[in-house]
């Protein structure tokens, strides 16, 4: 593949990821309708381990011994404590404000690549990151008319954000010899087991799902919301880790909003000079990011 094509490929894959990832706010507050947020985030990781189950079992062959540990983390931080975390989150908060919070993921990605991998970035890069918050702040007082005082349940997004940042980190530099298809489906093997007994055996999931109103509807919404954005949108999510960088990836939460705002027109808000503002700061911001790679970094640690 040439680097036009692989770029391209790339841009492609971030638009469909923002496509899917911008309706799963709506999805988790469908679901919390008729469930807490704990099972909505054991529900969805359960749903999605079911349906990449096939795809592990064929995967986990030739695996070596040390990679396994490797992915169970790699579940941990980019699947399982973020569906917890945002479910939490969203109890408190709205779906559009949840997906313009999630923006902080980028910062973060950057902030663990300097600091753990001691990785370097071209200066475009740290410009790109920068308008990208920036359009994302635009966008959010667009909305709003104002910035609003300190919701707690901020502090969920944040560290939801923190655990995406450090596990874009890990899975470039800790897994590059796995294919994505290996990383996502092994990944929920072995985290799939402790949402589905947390489901099961800690919450009273079956008794809302027959007994409460909207309850089986609420719970469609939840296993759709594992199949696409963790299942697939996983999938894809590591493909464009591979092949074009954890600072890139990550800019697809710039593009979140921007899909939340399309469903906000679709449903009869107002758009205004500011948000059309912040739409192109955060396409330029984008662009920068990946105008061309990221300097070289220093020798990489040979721990494993």
């Amino acid at each position: 593949m040439t680097e036009n094509q692989s770029r391209t490929k790339a841009y492609v894959l971030l638009g469909i990821l923002a496509l899917i990832w911008g309706t799963s706010f709506i999805l988790i507050k469908q679901g919390l309708k008729a469930f807490h947020a704990d099972e909505v985030g054991a529900l969805r990781v359960s749903a999605a381990c079911f349906f990449l189950l096939p795809m592990a079992l064929k995967q986990v062959v030739g695996l070596q011994r040390s990679d396994y540990w490797k992915l169970f983390v790699a579940g941990m931080m980019g699947i399982f404590l973020p569906a917890f975390l945002f479910a939490a989150a969203q109890t408190h908060m709205d779906s559009s404000v949840a997906g313009i919070l999630n923006t902080l993921t980028p910062l973060f990605t950057m902030i663990i690549g300097v600091i753990v991998f001691r990785q370097r970035f071209a200066l475009n890069a740290v410009i790109g990151i920068m308008l990208g918050l920036a359009g994302a702040l635009t966008l959010t007082i667009s909305r709003s008319g104002n910035v609003t005082g300190f919701n707690a349940y901020a502090l969920f997004i944040v560290c939801g954000c923190l655990s995406y940042g450090c596990n874009l980190n890990f899975t470039k530099f800790k897994l590059p010899h796995l294919k994505s298809t290996t990383i996502t489906s092994v990944a929920l093997l072995l985290i799939g087991p402790l949402a589905l007994s947390y489901l099961m055996f800690f919450t009273d999931f079956t008794t809302t799902l027959t007994t409460t109103d909207g309850g089986w509807k609420a719970a469609g919404f939840v296993v759709l919301l594992g199949l696409m954005s963790t299942s697939v949108a996983t999938l894809l999510f590591n493909e464009l880790v591979k092949i074009s960088g954890p600072m890139f990836t990550s800019s697809v939460t710039y593009l979140l909003p921007i899909v939340g705002l399309f469903w906000g027109f679709i449903d009869g808000e107002n758009v205004g000079i500011g948000h059309f503002v912040g739409l192109a700061t955060i396409m330029i911001g984008v662009y920068l990011a990946n105008k061309r790679p990221a300097a070289k970094q220093a020798p990489a640690r040979t721990t494993s």
